[in-house]
């Protein structure tokens, strides 16, 4: 997919402040065969990270409307808005110019409607129809290199929802026939770190593996132990509804999470039971046979990822009710400051512990936590692009390269171009181009790699602080760091 347009005519997410932007992003005839990120430049306080998340939130609402299976809670009813991109559907060799938007039309609560652009004439889609759901993104990836309230909002919505959905269906043991369906928005955090680089380190290919590790001067993944704890002081008592037919006296599993404890326990090198808190301990040490256990119940990494994602997903099942409904009520009041508590660490359902790396060339074990905030960062957001190499996909990066060295930063988009997936690279003709990335920067390292053409700046009218949104007035790729801050920044440095 590649988005065209973002028109946002009322969003209280952020105070008003994007209220009225209308940002063309791209002509429809641009060439849609590379993969080339839309870099959002600017001060502090212009804008762009609300951009992210109101965009997050469009899509939401549209999931919600087309896919509630997928999307359970709904996020922001009361943004109005116009996305169009272009997508191709999954099996279909043409491209369709898709249009999603929600306006008030009178007093009533204003709907999402999708259209699609045939001959040059805007049909109205069906939202119930199956043809209508391939016209959506497959995902939307957040991802934040720290604690941004602004951007992670929708995504941990999503996030409780399907926690929720769970506990439900496994109390009253009546999950859907098509089992309870992954949430299309997907946050990539410093909380997801470890899911994202385990699955990759045990299902990705050497060259995969190689890339995702060789700027912290380590080979592999040595070993690590997950624990999964259902009966412990903090999880909440099986409720009486539960009734007899529950074998859990804590937190209770859908079918799917508890094949996902099966698939653990066989695929681990020695694991422990204790049942008085129903805590499993897996430990791996990680050769050729264990990467062959997980590859013979998991496909791919994603796959991989997707499980461990699940089952971390269960701890917002630990966070005091409370929080929770504080949580639920302070969103719906647009209350943007609040967040659900993260639980500490011996109370998580899921977690990984004692992750060890073989150092370059075999020489020493390394722990995973001596790792600088920078290496980490780096891994898991190529351990991010390296899994997720199928196509429709819409990636959201709130200053990705925050703790990065100026060398990392400079090389970011080619490292991203080039990093191997098991669909191919990016700078190739693969699946992987058909995906888009907007990137919010400080930093005059990324708009030096990309043409001027992809690089907005953001900033505020002096009189109505409203966002104002403008191309550089001359071309970025390849220029100076100096010429950059003059052009974006309106920084003179001395000559």
């Amino acid at each position: 997919m590649k988005l065209l347009r973002i028109h946002i005519i009322s969003a209280d997410t952020c105070g008003g402040l994007l209220d009225g932007l209308d940002l063309s992003l791209r002509s429809q005839m641009d060439e849609q065969t590379t993969f080339t990120p839309l870099c959002l430049l600017g001060a502090n306080g212009t804008g762009k990270s609300q951009l992210l998340q109101v965009l997050a939130e469009m899509f939401q609402s549209a999931f919600h409307a087309v896919v509630c299976q997928e999307e359970r809670i709904e996020g922001n009813p009361g943004l109005q808005f116009e996305v169009d991109y272009l997508i191709r559907p999954h099996g279909s060799p043409a491209t369709v110019h898709v249009r999603i938007s929600r306006r008030a039309q009178t007093k009533r609560r204003p709907v999402v409607t999708i259209r699609k652009l045939v001959d040059g004439a805007w049909i109205n889609c069906e939202l119930t129809a199956p043809e209508t759901k391939e016209l959506l993104p497959g995902k939307v990836v957040g991802y934040s290199s720290g604690d941004n309230e602004t951007l992670s909002l929708p995504f941990l919505l999503s996030r409780s929802g399907y926690a929720e959905e769970v506990r439900e269906s496994a109390i009253d043991r009546a999950t859907p026939p098509t089992g309870i369906q992954d949430t299309r928005l997907m946050l990539i955090d410093y909380g997801t770190h470890l899911e994202v680089l385990v699955a990759n380190l045990l299902l990705g290919s050497d060259e995969q593996r190689s890339a995702l590790l060789k700027h912290a001067h380590l080979d592999d993944l040595h070993s690590f132990r997950c624990s999964i704890q259902l009966a412990h002081g903090a999880a909440p008592r099986a409720p009486a509804r539960a009734g007899k037919q529950s074998k859990r006296k804590g937190i209770q599993l859908t079918d799917e999470l508890e094949e996902y404890l099966t698939r653990l326990q066989r695929c681990a090198t020695c694991y422990q039971y204790d049942d008085k808190t129903e805590t499993y301990t897996f430990d791996f040490l990680v050769d050729t046979e264990t990467k062959t256990a997980f590859r013979f119940f998991w496909k791919t990494a994603f796959d991989l990822y997707s499980a461990f994602h699940k089952l971390a997903m269960l701890n917002d099942l630990v966070i005091p009710k409370h929080a929770r409904e504080r949580f639920s009520k302070e969103t719906k009041a647009r209350r943007f400051a609040s967040r659900l508590p993260e639980p500490q660490d011996e109370d998580k359902v899921f977690r990984f512990e004692r992750v060890n790396f073989h150092a370059r060339n075999h020489t020493a074990i390394v722990d995973y936590v001596s790792l600088s905030d920078g290496e980490h960062q780096l891994a898991q957001l190529l351990g991010t692009f390296s899994m997720i190499s199928f196509s429709n996909v819409l990636f959201l990066l709130d200053e990705p390269e925050s703790h990065f060295n100026p060398v990392w930063r400079m090389n970011l988009m080619d490292r991203l171009r080039e990093l191997p997936t098991s669909d191919g690279k990016r700078s190739d003709h693969a699946e992987t181009i058909r995906q888009d990335c907007l990137i919010t920067t400080h930093s005059p390292y990324l708009p030096a790699d990309l043409p001027k053409e992809k690089v907005f700046i953001f900033s505020r009218a002096p009189l109505t602080r409203k966002v104002e949104v403008n191309l550089p007035d001359q071309e970025t790729y390849g220029a100076t760091f100096d010429a950059i801050l003059r052009s974006c920044f309106g920084v003179h440095t001395s000559p």
